[in-house]
């Protein structure tokens, strides 16, 4: 059994360039993936999305990446040869204009034009696409063998939970089976003690026997008792088996719940219906932790 709680972070250096993934994953009624990566990684999302996939069945998986790239070639400077003569030119006109004609341009001149917006423009390279898709897709791969094996102890803690609340639930189903066929017993004591009470003289057995048949009849659990025996064994098989069943545990417990439902409004009797709340108290833990189950 595996766990859609899960969480890994890993970061890998080669060649100047530096990746950090890091993978959180919750429940969730299927695979949900969202991706948060810099701009020069957006070209890699669809391929990360693949492996994800190809490693997970369910739940909701957030992925940050961030990424580094410090290797010299990594950026190219360029000069705007055209800006730098219109500065040039708009120099020489102010000289002109202050009637300080000059031809020759000094090493400040030069300075302050380069200063000047724009004139210098540094821009990002082109990316090595395959390079930076192989060292992200080894360090996703490294992150998810830490969210495998987190969602692996999570799920062994499930394992345990989920068999402590079905064997409570168990016990509960063969409790209220050995208090079921008491109930038309009572119920005749009480419906005996009734008509005492109101001083009826001759008691027609045979119509005493019809009505506490017919309540007998109403209050039959045999069948709900039978399937509920089965969805807990049911329910056993599953959580000791591998791959992807957090779909059938889900259902199982809807089946669970349906059943004590159907016994608690059949059932009369005071006794058997605290054991179908305590049962329900149960049923809902389990849901409760089956929403976590890949």
């Amino acid at each position: 059994m595996r766990s859609m709680t899960g969480y890994g972070r890993r970061q890998k250096s080669l060649d100047g360039r530096e990746i950090t993934v890091e993978l959180k994953t919750v429940n969730h009624r299927f695979l949900d993936i969202s991706c948060r990566l810099p701009r020069a990684l957006s070209f890699a999302e669809d391929a990360l999305r693949k492996q994800l996939g190809g490693a997970l069945r369910r739940g909701h998986v957030d992925v940050n990446v961030t990424y580094l790239n410090l290797r010299q070639d990594a950026k190219e400077v360029r000069l705007d040869e055209g800006l730098v003569l219109q500065y040039k030119e708009a120099l020489l006109n102010a000289r002109q204009i202050a009637r300080k004609e000059r031809s020759s341009i000094r090493d400040e001149d030069v300075s302050w034009i380069v200063a000047q917006p724009d004139v210098v423009q540094v821009t990002v390279r082109e990316e090595d696409q395959e390079a930076v898709l192989s060292l992200l897709t080894d360090t996703v791969s490294e992150a998810l063998s830490d969210v495998a094996a987190m969602r692996d102890r999570e799920g062994e803690a499930l394992k345990a939970d989920l068999t402590l609340h079905l064997n409570e639930v168990a016990c509960l189903r063969d409790e209220i089976a050995l208090l079921a066929p008491k109930v038309p017993l009572i119920y005749q004591e009480k419906l005996q003690a009734r008509i005492k009470e109101l001083g009826v003289q001759e008691l027609d057995q045979q119509r005493l026997s019809q009505e506490v048949a017919l309540m007998a009849d109403r209050c039959a659990i045999d069948e709900e008792l039978s399937r509920l025996e089965s969805h807990i064994s049911q329910m056993r098989e599953a959580i000791g088996a591998e791959g992807e069943i957090g779909r059938r545990l889900d259902f199982l417990t809807q089946e669970l719940n349906r059943e004590v439902n159907t016994i608690g409004s059949k059932a009369s009797d005071a006794e058997i219906t605290k054991k179908v709340v305590a049962a329900k108290s149960e049923i809902e833990k389990l849901r409760e932790q089956v929403q976590n189950v890949e």
